[in-house]
C-alpha cells in the first residue's frame, strides 16, 4: 500500500533522473532541515499537495491558469507526478539541475496568460499569483506533515517556509512568505477574493475518480483527499464545492497511522534517499 503512494515520489516516464550525481553538490534546501524530513513523507505529500491545489484553485486568475494551461483534467496522474519531480527537485536535487528546471518552468510559464471568466487579464509569472501558489504549497506540505505524521513546533514551521525561499525567488515568487507568521498574513489579505467554483468541484470527482492509485486503494485515494480538505484553511474549507468532504470520525487516526508507517518504512531508491548518497560522496564526508 505505501509502495503505490511512494511510487508518486518517482519522476514521471521520460524524466529519470538520478538524484545521487554529481557527488557532493549541495541542494537548494538544507540537507538538515525540516523540509528534508517532510518531503520523505509519501502520505504527507499528497495529502498536503491536495491542499495546496484546493487553495491555488480558490484564487481566481490561479485557478484560470491552471485549469486552461495544464494537462490535468485529462491525465491528472502525470500531472501529479510532474508536479511531484520539481517540489522534489527543489528540496532534494543538485543545485545546478534545480536552477535548471525551474528556468524551464519559468520559461513555460512566460507563454501561459489569459482572462478570467469576469475579463480579469493574468499572466503565469505576475508575482503576486507566484507569491500565493508557493504560499499554499508551502502551508499544505508544512501542515500535512504537522497534522498526520509528526508534529512541528512554530520555529520548524517557520524554518520549513525559510528553506523554500531560494527556489521561491528562482521562480520569481518574490514576496513569498518566509514564516508561518507571513503565510498567516498573507491567507488574511488574500481570503476575501477567494471563491468557490464549478472547476474546483471538478477537481474533487477527478481526485475521488482518477487512475491515481490501483483499483484496490482507491479508498485511500478518497481518503487522503478528504484529509487534504480536513487541513484547508478557512474560508476555503467551508465552500460549497468543499462542505462535509472532510474527514470522517475516526479517520484523522487512520491517516496518522499511514503516515506514521511511512516514516519508519523503507523509502527504496527514492530522491530522498538518492540525494543522501549524492552529499555522503562528497570529498571529505
Amino acid at each position: 500500500m505505501l509502495s503505490a503512494i511512494q511510487d508518486l515520489m518517482k519522476p514521471p516516464a521520460g524524466m529519470a533522473f538520478d538524484f545521487s550525481q554529481p557527488a557532493g553538490e549541495p541542494a537548494l534546501s538544507p540537507a538538515d532541515g525540516v523540509s528534508w524530513r517532510i518531503f520523505a513523507n509519501p502520505i504527507a505529500l499528497f495529502v498536503g499537495g491536495v491542499t495546496a491545489v484546493l487553495l491555488e484553485l480558490a484564487e481566481p486568475s490561479v485557478r484560470t491558469g491552471v485549469w486552461d494551461h495544464s494537462s490535468f483534467q485529462r491525465d491528472p496522474q502525470t500531472r501529479l507526478k510532474r508536479t511531484g519531480f520539481a517540489a522534489m527537485m527543489t528540496v532534494y536535487g543538485p543545485r545546478s539541475a534545480a536552477e535548471k528546471l525551474i528556468g524551464h518552468v519559468v520559461r513555460m510559464h512566460g507563454h501561459v496568460q489569459g482572462e478570467t471568466p469576469d475579463g480579469t487579464a493574468y499572466h503565469a509569472n505576475d508575482p503576486r499569483l507566484l507569491d500565493w501558489v508557493h504560499a499554499t504549497a508551502a502551508f499544505g506540505f508544512t501542515e500535512a506533515y504537522h497534522c498526520y505524521a509528526q508534529h512541528l513546533s512554530r520555529e520548524e514551521k517557520d524554518a520549513s517556509f525559510a528553506e523554500g525561499a531560494s527556489s521561491a525567488q528562482l521562480y520569481g515568487a518574490i514576496g513569498a512568505p518566509r514564516s508561518w507568521a507571513e503565510w498567516e498574513s498573507l491567507l488574511a489579505a488574500t481570503a476575501p477574493g477567494l471563491e468557490g467554483s464549478d472547476i474546483l468541484a471538478d477537481f474533487m470527482r477527478i481526485m475521488a475518480q482518477a487512475k491515481i492509485l490501483p483499483v484496490p486503494l482507491r479508498w485511500l485515494q478518497r481518503l487522503l483527499v478528504r484529509a487534504a480538505v480536513a487541513i484547508t484553511p478557512e474560508p476555503v474549507r467551508s465552500l460549497p464545492q468543499l462542505r462535509g468532504q472532510g474527514l470522517r470520525f475516526g479517520e484523522a487516526t487512520l491517516v496518522r497511522l499511514l503516515a506514521r508507517a511511512a516514516a519508519l518504512a523503507p523509502l527504496g531508491d527514492t530522491p530522498p534517499v538518492q540525494a543522501a548518497r549524492r552529499l555522503a560522496a562528497a570529498p571529505g564526508a
